[in-house]
This record gives structure tokens, C-alpha cells and sequence, in this order.
């Protein structure tokens, strides 16, 4: 049974030596407001590090995932991938794929291109090579792509062949919500954050609104970035070598911030969490990848990163009974020395209507909502 309760949470948690997320755009530099100077962590690196988390503690010894935790977007994943996997669960067939084996005079060729989503090369018992091509590619495409990729005549024609056998259908309305039911329910992170889930070649589950939402994370002050210069003992080719003369050191760039605290606003609605079926133990496990997600995701480049203050609003009602933002207002994270450097969490204080909260301890802000610090 989905959640009955609306939340509201605030996340504190800080950096010290470290990046705790890179703009690529800029070189790497740690992300920043460039008005304010405050630093910034985008929501989608928060939920990455909380993908990983579930990702750590839900698998199986196998590698595979525990029933209903599985992680749609991970590392190396091929999305359609799972799609079609729900469609056999549910056993709807959507057309016919289509397996020719390639003539040896022509296996060479077809080793050499870089084929578009929905086809690839297989070997079969005999290890002959075999071009298979899935039963839902966007023929439009691939014929588009074989246009602009022009090949000799024979392997135009063999992959035209091939194209003309493959038979798909679009799944029905009712087939796709089907199929979108599905994949909320082996995926944590769908049933969580929500995932457009329409892609060309793979079947059409639509798209799911999660019920968890997030915020940036902004620092409290503004940031200072440090640039450091870092020296490898080694070099990676010989040309390199050659050219200093045994010496081999490569020289390199890092930046890191000494020290920053940030904090990110989050929003569970029980509406949607209604939809994807995101529970009770759903809820438990959100809060545990919170408070320890970034034990799991220690790095040099990162520097020393925690979780310092998770601060949960729970309202009595499914819809809620106070404004999120009128509630994060009255949780105030101020320096206890004004104009003093910050190097740690010890330089500032939490006060929820000036009054400190303790680990586990419950205030009651206003009628029907309940305020709980669980780290």
C-alpha cells in the first residue's frame, strides 16, 4: 500500500577538500551561482548518489537485484533494454524480430559498421554471423541511417532485405499502461523520482511523475574554489617518454572547495506516490540513502563528504497541512561567528524557531504537521 502522508525534508551536508559536483561546461570547477558566489549541487547528482545507494544495498550476491529494487538508470545500462523485459513479464508480444545470417563474403563488411539502435550482430551456434534486428526499430531511421552511411551495394541490399521481414506492432493504450505499471514495480529509482519511459526503439511505457522531488542544494555562504597542481610519476606512451627524457611526469589540474555546507529542499507527495505504488518501505530506504549515501561514494576527488542534518516534515494529511516553504523558513542555518572562515559543520547552528533539535527528537511546528531531525 502506497504512502498515506505528505512530506517535506530539508538535507544538510557538507564538503571539505573536495568537488562535490563538477561543471562540466567550466572545466570541472565546483558548480556556483556566479551573482552570489554560493555553491551548487544539482538534483540529479543527489539522486544519483541515492540510485547508488539503493544500488549497494539491494544487490544480490549474483549481481542481480532484490524483486522491486532494481535501478533503471545505472551505469552502463541499455534502457530498452528493461522495457522489453517488462512486456515478457506481462507476456505481450509486440511483432516479430527478424534474424538473417550474413554471408561469409560479406561478414568482414558488417564487422566494420557501426549499426543504429535496434540492430546487431550475433554469432550463432556455428558461429556464423547474424544481423538480428528488433521486432520495435524505427524503420525510418534505419533506413535514413543506411541512406547516410551509403555501404557498398550488396550490404545495402542485404540489410534492405532484412528490414522488410521484421513485423512490429505499437502496444495498445491499455498495453503501454500495463507496461508502465510494470516497470514502477521492478524499478526503485522509476517508482521514486518518476522516468520518461517513451523511447523510438524500444516499447512505449509512457512516463511516470514520481512522487520524490528535489531541489538543488545551495551553500549556506559562498564558496571558494582552490586550484591545485598535481604531478604523475608516469607518462602513457613512449612518444611522451622520448620527448622528456626519462623523466615521465605528467602535470595536472584539480579544484576543490575547503569547506562548504548545503542545503537541499525535497517533497514527497502521497498523490503520486499513489500512482507508482511508492510505500511505506520505500520511504524507509529514501531516508537510509540519504543519511548514508555519501559513505558509499567516497573519492579523492570529492575530498570528505556527509550528510550533517536531514530534517523531515510530516503532515497528518494526504494533501498536507502547510506550505513546504513557509515550514523550511522557520529552519534557520546561520554562522554562530559572523565574518568568521567556516572549515566545519561546528561553525554553524540549526534552529528550528530558535530551538535546536537533537538527533531523533520531534517538534510539532503547526496543527497536523510533525517536524522529526533523524540525522
Amino acid at each position: 500500500m502506497s504512502i498515506k502522508n505528505r512530506y517535506d525534508f530539508v538535507l544538510l551536508f557538507d564538503v571539505k577538500d573536495g568537488n562535490p559536483n563538477g561543471d562540466p561546461d567550466a572545466g570541472n570547477l565546483p558548480r556556483l551561482d556566479p551573482q552570489t558566489g554560493q555553491g551548487l549541487v544539482t538534483d540529479v547528482c543527489i539522486k544519483r548518489k541515492i540510485r547508488n545507494y539503493v544500488g549497494v544495498t539491494k544487490r544480490k550476491e549474483d549481481d542481480a537485484y532484490e524483486d522491486g529494487f532494481d535501478i533503471y538508470v545505472k551505469e552502463k545500462a541499455v534502457l530498452g533494454r528493461a522495457h522489453f523485459d517488462a512486456f515478457k513479464k506481462l507476456g505481450i508480444t509486440l511483432g516479430q524480430d527478424a534474424a538473417e545470417l550474413i554471408p561469409d563474403a560479406l561478414a568482414a563488411a558488417f564487422e566494420e559498421l557501426t549499426l543504429p539502435d535496434g540492430m546487431e550482430l550475433e554469432t550463432d551456434e556455428e558461429d556464423r554471423s547474424v544481423l538480428k534486428l528488433s521486432a520495435v526499430l524505427d524503420k525510418k531511421e534505419a533506413k535514413a541511417w543506411l541512406k547516410e552511411l551509403n555501404p557498398a551495394k550488396p550490404v545495402k541490399d542485404f540489410i534492405d532485405r532484412a528490414l522488410r521481414n521484421v513485423t512490429a506492432r505499437k502496444p495498445k493504450q491499455e498495453e503501454s499502461d500495463q507496461g508502465r505499471g510494470q516497470m514502477c514495480k521492478d524499478f526503485y529509482d522509476i517508482r521514486t523520482f518518476g522516468a520518461v519511459l517513451a523511447l523510438k526503439t524500444a516499447p512505449n511505457c509512457g512516463q511516470v511523475r514520481g512522487p520524490v522531488q528535489m531541489t538543488f542544494a545551495r551553500s549556506i555562504e559562498p564558496i571558494v574554489t582552490q586550484e591545485h597542481s598535481i604531478t604523475r610519476c608516469a607518462v602513457a606512451t613512449e612518444a611522451e617518454a622520448e620527448k622528456q627524457g626519462g623523466d615521465n611526469r605528467t602535470m595536472g589540474r584539480k579544484f576543490t572547495v575547503p569547506y562548504g555546507l548545503y542545503r537541499a529542499h525535497g517533497f514527497i507527495s502521497a498523490h503520486l506516490a499513489g500512482q507508482t505504488k511508492f510505500d511505506e518501505k520505500d520511504l524507509e530506504l529514501l531516508w537510509e540513502a540519504l543519511q548514508n549515501m555519501f559513505e558509499h561514494d567516497h573519492s579523492a576527488a570529492r575530498g570528505q563528504m556527509a550528510a550533517q542534518g536531514l530534517y523531515v516534515f510530516k503532515h497528518d494529511s494526504h494533501l498536507g497541512n502547510a506550505p513546504a516553504h513557509a515550514l523550511f523558513d522557520r529552519l534557520q542555518v546561520k554562522p554562530k561567528e559572523e565574518g568568521a572562515v567556516a572549515r566545519s559543520f561546528n561553525a554553524y547552528s540549526v534552529l528550528f524557531d530558535d530551538q535546536s533539535l537533537s538527533v531523533g527528537q520531534s517538534v510539532q511546528p503547526t496543527a497536523g504537521v510533525t517536524l522529526t531531525r533523524r540525522c
